[in-house]
């Protein structure tokens, strides 16, 4: 793994030492499972998170009086991205602590039980937000809320859940209804449940994919779930949480690109040095060093742009439309270096005996979840134009 071309001043010696400890769990342990089990399509094993744990690694983002690492969007996405260039539902995996621990409701000694636990492992989130017929427009959630009592009772459906199964907390995005129907108000509402298994009232269905391996993504149906109040946002706008929280994970969605781009970069490399034709290898003709140095810039570009805004956003800066950025050119950039990579590799990247073609799978996901390129498009567009425009999710 390389992705030491360029000597960044963001990369401080206590960061070069975390990403040093990422990259080696990477190639010691997540690149050679994934190698393994995504062309089984399995899952990974739970003994993965309880490693993962042990390194903090769902702990980088809270905050050292709660007993995390205390760290910023920065090391998150250099984590990220050396988890990633091993296998993507790895990298993503850290989501379902670090950027979800905010949601932990309850009393402060609750909350700080559960977010040990989430620090082990041992408490980690699933997110159901998208629909049957809502994907980019999540102000058009129809599953229902209902407050009876202290509860809440859940009813609808839900589409685009990973990890739903394993997680120990579903964050399911309601519209609340009272006795006259559904109101304009939405809810984030959570759902607690045993690892591996789900409450009364919710059925879960895989949806099969082409790729995004690890782990299943489900369809769910909710039919009066209960929650109690205090176990979900039932203050404030569920809506405007899950906005505030795409802008981490979507700068999160940056870095898994890089690191899928990074992983196809270097197996092209390698590949080019190797493969001999024509009495040569074929690392020695223009086209495929021009190819390569043209994937290298392109994923160095997003690199420096990911680590900019990931800085700003530690520094508590307005950076809309450079999140958008950042995670549009990304994702983009992903699939064409991955695509390029295959290529490099020809008939033999078009096999499961390689893994860029898993990179080239994973690569073509990020320009559709946490926000389609088409939307980060009209998020910059309308920033620079000075139109007002309410983030509507994705």
């Amino acid at each position: 793994m390389q992705g030491d071309f360029v000597r960044s001043t963001y990369l401080t010696d206590d960061r070069r030492m975390l990403r040093d400890l990422a990259r080696d769990f990477t190639r010691k342990k997540v690149r050679p499972m994934a190698d393994q089990l995504d062309a089984q399509k399995a899952d990974f094993p739970d003994e993965l998170i309880d490693e993962m744990a042990a390194l903090g690694f769902f702990g980088i983002t809270v905050p050292e009086d709660l007993g995390g690492l205390g760290l910023g969007a920065v090391e998150y996405c250099l984590i990220a991205e050396e988890l990633t260039q091993g296998w993507m539902s790895v990298g993503s995996l850290i989501a379902r602590g670090n950027s979800a621990y905010k949601s932990i409701q309850g009393t402060p000694e609750q909350r700080r039980a559960k977010t040990a636990l989430m620090m082990e492992g041992k408490y980690l989130f699933a997110g159901a937000l998208s629909e049957p017929g809502v994907g980019s427009d999540l102000s058009g959630v129809t599953c229902t809320a209902r407050r009876v009592g202290d509860e809440w009772v859940i009813t609808g459906n839900k589409y685009w859940c990973t990890f739903a199964d394993r997680a120990n907390v579903i964050l399911v995005l309601c519209r609340e209804e009272l006795g006259e129907g559904p109101t304009g108000r939405t809810v984030m509402v959570a759902v607690e449940k045993e690892r591996g298994a789900f409450v009364e009232g919710l059925v879960g269905n895989p949806i099969p994919k082409i790729g995004y391996y690890g782990w299943k993504t489900y369809e769910l149906a909710f039919d009066g779930v209960r929650a109690p109040v205090n176990a979900g946002a039932d203050e404030g706008d569920g809506f405007r949480d899950v906005a505030f929280a795409l802008g981490l994970a979507r700068v999160h969605t940056a870095a898994r690109s890089i690191g899928l781009a990074q992983a196809a970069l270097d197996d092209a490399i390698e590949y080019a040095q190797q493969r001999v034709q024509f009495g040569r290898p074929i690392g020695d003709f223009q086209a495929i060093r021009f190819k390569i140095a043209t994937m290298a810039t392109e994923l160095e570009a997003a690199r420096q742009l990911m680590y900019s805004v990931a800085q700003a956003l530690d520094a508590g800066e307005q950076c809309r439309a450079e999140i958008s950025m950042v995670k549009y050119f990304a994702a983009e950039m992903a699939e064409r270096v991955t695509s390029e990579a295959l290529q490099i590799l020809g008939g033999a990247g078009y096999t499961t005996l390689h893994s860029v073609e898993r990179h080239w799978r994973d690569a073509r996901l990020t320009k559709i979840f946490e926000g389609t390129s088409e939307i980060q498009q009209r998020i910059i567009s309308d920033v620079l134009l000075g139109r007002e425009y309410r983030e509507r999710g994705g």
